[in-house]
């Protein structure tokens, strides 16, 4: 430090003081170098989540950095804040010990603070500065409490001894008066501190690095606090003032009390520490891991080979492993394999689904020895170097997905293996980004919602976040116009541009786990997730990893728990799965792999046919629309395939698509680049398409050892012009030295750093392209019971079950509705079917439905007392039972859901007096609830079937049974209307325009930024669910027929959109009105019995009566009825409109059971 600094600033708040600091960490450092401060200070509120970035940003800047935290203090009832500096690494170990206590405490009703006892045991090594005016101190002298002050004050002075100063803060405003707690308590502090022999010190409470963005940072505040900017009750409000003063402007300030501004040079010259980084921690897993490393994976690479189809030799296997050893053992990480292992190896002998790897850890033999992961990287042509390069120390990054029911398990066993004080999750922090900040300042502003709402999605989206608010400005014209037009807007956005940004939240991150050797709070300090019991570190991943503390990413991935869930339900069939619905063995599967989906053989014919004809849907990674395209194009036909598909379809690469499947299927020449670089092409149709195909030509063309090529591969991906500067000379020298032309070695040069950019990790793709075959060799070999657990998975989520019940229906698969008699709370699968769970229905409830199964325990209801008498009912909940009546489950028992959901209240009522009897141990002698006289049932209408359709639908999600299209399909094909699902195949050839019939479920209208009325229209017809774009003008005069329910013909406009299919309203009219003259075919009503005749005939006569408007019938209506083994049509004259709706009249009388058109 040098001899003469006048000021130092020691109170200093930074973006990860939340929603309250605006400094990011890496400008406080450039801040102070700036003001020619050779020193500062980070204080954030509570907590030190930025120490270690500020710490080395501050020391590359030449700074010193004082590491410390403004902490609230309980001193008796109240909380107030002080602040604490680390002097040493003594001081640092306290105020981490301190942060972590005052964020892990249980049990307090009050926010985190810390206790003045807590304190005083955590003194050694830490300044204190008493906290000025708005510190415990201060606010007692403000209060008039002198008295509890000189107290405090003692107890603090008890506890730091000569590292207790007393701290004065001059915040004036722009007419030079102090804050009222400044001006109220400043005299008093002075006054205790020269009492007390205590020294005092001047700091500014810096949140702000300049005033100008006082405003905006005010703004900040009412976020923070839930206010508004402009209200008039009082609020936190701080001044222009809490900005980074320059050293004259506080010694001007305290040019009264010069000692003050001395004495905050004499801290900083008393404070001699900087968190620093640490080489990796690990806990010791063994007391030799070299040997133990190298006797689990010779034993395991052993077992691998003893099972596996070798894709090279013996000798090969173990070269290649034993090479991985060495480098691993050379980097000090075989604890980390070790540690990985262990953990993988537990959940596997728990049942617990693993995936075959993620990322790039699947690029190691080791790492397949172990069991960590289930790809032969000899079999995929994966590169170890890729994965860890003794040419860039890092530490190796096993990205493990497990079942995401049962992900938690596994880390609750390391935990228990290591200690719970020695596990923790990663804290992660949320950003204030454009679109959010226009939205939050707009609130704080008390600027009209619409206004905000159409401001904030003005601002374009590039990638998965929006762009910046200056450049929106700069790129959106609209929002230009806004501001310039409208003074409120122009301070809204100027806002909005100050903090954003910033930091608005804290969570943990969704996979991060990190083990030490010691309790946590011992390496750093701790945080908690409200919403989780689990320790989280205080420091992000980025930099928790600079602390020395290694990462472990436990993953929960879906599709794990779908095939999981398959192979569970085919075993429930009492099959496994190398034998076919059919009893056919499918492949012979090694000794105890029975039901390992990892031992599927990689050439089935029946899977690729479901890939090469795009019947993809729930298939992972292959299912959206754009997948299904460029399967259906490239037609694959090994996993190889696969595997560059996952690649290959993502912005950028997917260009390249068309020509892959071209070369792949002989339509154009495999193009060579260099004959000895071809076969490395090869698999990928002489596409560049893996980041470890680049590394590869480096090698093998260029001469560079596969770590440097991976060095290389980086340093082309971000596009690193000094190092490409260097590296193109050296790349070209190793081509020619390899007897490749000088011009030519540039042009592939060139070729590799524009893939390298695109390159994916093949590793990642082999990985994922497995599981992906696993889902399609089980919806190819056991479509039943895989397409239940797909269910199951989403059992919560409407619109993908009715997704998945469309494609149940496609690959004609019978669904079994809900039904308390056959349903279980999931879906479940009977002879060759698929049973609706109960638990799908709409706001039930898992537990409830669960209730019913359990009662059930194998034995049918006879009837709804037999259902009232045995299950809870008042437990079960009477929505939840409305919904199941509605959906159809009670109709083994009463077929009338009308007549059932009116009686429920009896039945609930009757349900909890039996339960009672039975509680109270006074069950009758003929059972319980016998000798309660049952409820009667509810007289009340019968549901037409367009009614029961709406209820089922309300109660499903969707339209079940049957859809409200249904019955008028024959008339609409003869008025050219098509269904969704032939327009879908339509429009993979190119735009069209056509007739489209649906049923309304949902309209969202929206407001242009030209202030006209749009609408997002969503229907359904018989073959799925789909949304439609409606502009103004037709939105205006179709409003009417658009209610949810309506039924209405449309004629739309296709458009690609990505992976959906996107529709553009031109017409819009009711159904009935545009099959109003269309010929209607005859009738065949299909009868229990000859007695039945009667009814029908007096229904047709009614039907003639009452509805007036609609298609007559072509002929008569066929009464059918069976006779022996025969069935028998018997004519019935009628003149009656044989419109839908008065078919579905006849479908209520009693005795039909069928009524369709021939």
């Amino acid at each position: 430090m040098p001899d003469n600094p006048r000021f130092i600033h020691l109170r200093c708040h930074s973006e990860h003081s939340l929603l309250e600091g605006a400094i990011p960490v890496k400008k406080l450092p450039a801040l102070a170098a700036a003001a020619g401060m050779p020193a500062v200070a980070l204080t954030d509120s509570n907590a030190l989540f930025a120490a270690l970035e500020f710490s080395v940003t501050a020391i590359d800047k030449g700074v010193q950095p004082i590491v410390g935290c403004q902490m609230v203090l309980q001193v008796g009832e109240h909380l107030a804040a002080v602040v604490l500096l680390a002097q040493n690494r003594t001081g640092w170990m306290n105020l981490m010990a301190l942060s972590s206590c005052l964020f892990l405490r249980e049990g307090s009703p009050l926010p985190a603070h810390v206790t003045e006892a807590e304190l005083a045991a955590h003194a050694e090594g830490l300044i204190c500065l008493t906290g000025g005016a708005t510190g415990p101190a201060g606010r007692m002298v403000a209060a008039g409490r002198t008295a509890d002050a000189r107290a405090h004050l003692e107890r603090l002075h008890a506890a730091f001894g000569d590292r207790v100063y007393v701290e004065l803060q001059r915040h004036p405003n722009a007419s030079g008066v102090l804050t009222d707690l400044e001006a109220a308590s400043e005299e008093g502090l002075i006054t205790l501190a020269y009492d007390l022999g205590l020294p005092l010190v001047a700091t500014n409470d810096v949140h702000f690095p300049t005033p100008d963005l006082y405003e905006a940072h005010d703004a900040l505040i009412c976020i923070a606090d839930k206010c508004y900017v402009d209200q008039r009750q009082p609020r936190r409000r701080l001044t222009p003032a809490h900005h980074f003063k320059s050293a004259a402007e506080m010694v001007t300030l305290f040019a009264d009390l010069p000692e003050a501004v001395d004495n905050t040079v004499e801290i900083a010259r008393r404070c001699a520490f900087a968190v620093e980084k640490h080489k990796p921690i690990l806990p010791r897993f063994a007391d030799d891991e070299i040997e133990e490393l190298r006797r689990q994976a010779r034993a395991g690479l052993d077992a691998r080979l003893a099972v596996i189809p070798l894709s090279a030799t013996p000798e090969e296997y173990t070269a290649r492993l034993d090479f991985e050893l060495g480098i691993i053992e050379q980097m000090g990480f075989p604890g980390y394999f070790l540690i990985v292992a262990d953990f993988i190896k537990w959940a596997k002998g728990q049942g617990i689904p693993v995936g075959p790897g993620r990322g790039s850890g699947a690029g190691s033999l080791v790492a397949y020895a172990l069991t960590i992961t289930d790809l032969d990287p000899l079999r995929y042509n994966l590169l170890f170097e890729r994965f860890l390069n003794p040419e860039r120390v890092s530490m190796p990054d096993f990205d493990i997905d497990f079942c995401m029911d049962r992900r938690e398990e596994v880390i609750r066993y390391v935990q228990g293996k290591y200690g719970r004080d020695k596990v923790g999750q990663i804290i992660t922090f949320g950003a204030l980004l454009s679109k959010a900040a226009v939205r939050d300042v707009g609130r704080v502003l008390q600027m009209p919602y619409g206004q905000v709402d159409r401001l904030s999605k003005m601002i374009p989206v590039e990638g998965v976040k929006p762009v910046s608010v200056t450049k929106a400005i700069a790129d959106e014209p609209r929002l230009r116009e806004e501001r310039d037009r409208e003074p409120q807007v122009r301070r809204l956005l100027d806002y909005a541009a100050k903090l954003e940004g910033l930091y608005r939240n804290a969570s943990t991150h969704a996979a991060g786990v990190v083990i030490g050797d010691r309790p946590l709070d011992r390496l750093v300090p701790l945080y908690r997730d409200p919403a989780s019991d689990m320790p989280a570190t205080q420091f992000n991943m980025k930099w928790v990893e600079a602390a020395g503390l290694v990462k472990f990413d436990f993953l929960g991935l879906k599709t794990l728990t779908v095939i999981q869930g398959a192979v569970d339900l085919i075993r429930r069939s009492g099959r496994h799965l190398h034998i076919a619905p059919d009893g056919r063995h499918l492949y012979a599967p090694p000794p105890g792999a029975e039901d390992d989906i990892g031992a599927i053989p990689l050439d089935d014919a029946a899977s690729y046919d479901l890939f090469a004809s795009a019947r993809t849907v729930a298939v992972f990674q292959v299912e959206s629309q754009g997948m299904m395209d460029a399967l259906r194009r490239m037609r694959p036909t090994c996993i190889e395939d696969i595997v560059a598909l996952v690649a290959l379809y993502r912005p950028g690469p997917m260009e390249n698509i068309p020509a892959y499947c071209d070369v792949k299927n002989g339509r154009q020449e495999l193009a060579s680049i260099h004959p000895s670089i071809d076969h490395i092409l090869a698999e990928t149709q002489g596409i560049i398409v893996y980041q470890e195909q680049v590394m590869q030509i480096a090698q093998v063309m260029g001469g560079y050892s596969l770590g440097g090529a991976d060095l290389l591969r980086r340093a082309m991906g971000k596009k690193i012009a000094e190092e490409m500067a260097k590296e193109r000379p050296k790349f070209i020298d190793g081509a020619t030295g390899n007897g490749v032309d000088a011009k030519k070695a540039g042009e592939v040069f060139d070729l590799l750093e524009k893939f390298a950019n695109y390159g994916f990790n093949k590793s990642h793709a082999a990985a994922y392209a497995v599981v992906s075959y696993q889902t399609a060799w089980l919806k190819a070999n056991h479509p039943v019971e895989f397409m239940a657990a797909v269910m199951n998975c989403d059992i919560h989520l409407t619109d993908k079950l009715a997704v998945y019940r469309r494609e149940v229906a496609r690959m004609g698969i019978e669904i079994v509705p809900p039904c308390v008699n056959r349903s279980e709370a999931n879906f479940s699968v009977d002879a060759g079917r698929i049973v609706y769970g109960l638990g799908a229905l709409k706001g039930v409830g898992a537990e409830a439905m669960g209730l019913i199964v359990i009662a059930r325990d194998g034995r049918p209801f006879a009837d709804l007392h037999d259902f009232a008498r045995r299950v809870d009912m008042k437990r079960v909940g009477k929505r939840p039972l409305e919904t199941l009546a509605r959906a159809g489950a009670f109709d083994l028992l009463d077929p009338d859901r009308a007549r059932v959901l009116a009686s429920l209240d009896g039945l609930v009522a009757w349900s909890a007096a039996v339960q009672a009897q039975a509680g109270s141990n006074q069950t009758s002698l003929f059972g319980a609830g016998e000798d309660l006289p049952p409820p009667r049932p509810v007289r009340t209408e019968p549901w037409l079937p367009a009614e029961r359709l709406t209820q089922e639908h309300g109660a499903v999600g969707f339209y079940l049974s049957g859809h409200p299209v249904d019955d008028w399909l024959p008339m609409l094909r003869r008025k050219n209307v098509v269904t969704l699902a032939e327009l879908t195949a339509a429009a993979a050839d190119g735009p069209q325009v056509a007739l489209i019939a649906g049923t309304v479920s949902a309209r969202q209208e929206k407001k242009s930024a030209r202030g006209t009325r749009y609408a997002f229209v969503h229907l359904s017809d018989p073959t799925g669910l789909y949304e439609v774009t409606m502009f103004s003008d037709l939105l205006d005069a179709a409003r009417p027929h658009l209610e949810p329910g309506s039924c209405i013909v449309l004629q739309v406009q296709t458009e690609p959109s990505g992976d959906q299919l996107k529709m553009l309203a031109r017409t819009v009219q009711p159904l009935e009105a545009v099959v109003a003259d269309a010929e209607a075919g005859s009738l065949a009503v299909r009868v229990s019995d000859a007695g039945v005749a009667g009814d029908v005939a007096t229904m047709l006569a009614r039907i003639a009566a009452e509805v007036r408007a609609g298609p007559r019938a072509r002929g008569p209506v066929l009464l059918r009825l069976r006779c022996g083994e025969d069935e028998v049509d018997i004519e019935v004259a009628t003149d009656a409109p044989l419109t839908p709706p008065a078919r579905q009249m006849l479908r209520a009388v009693p005795g039909v059971l069928e009524v369709v058109e021939i």
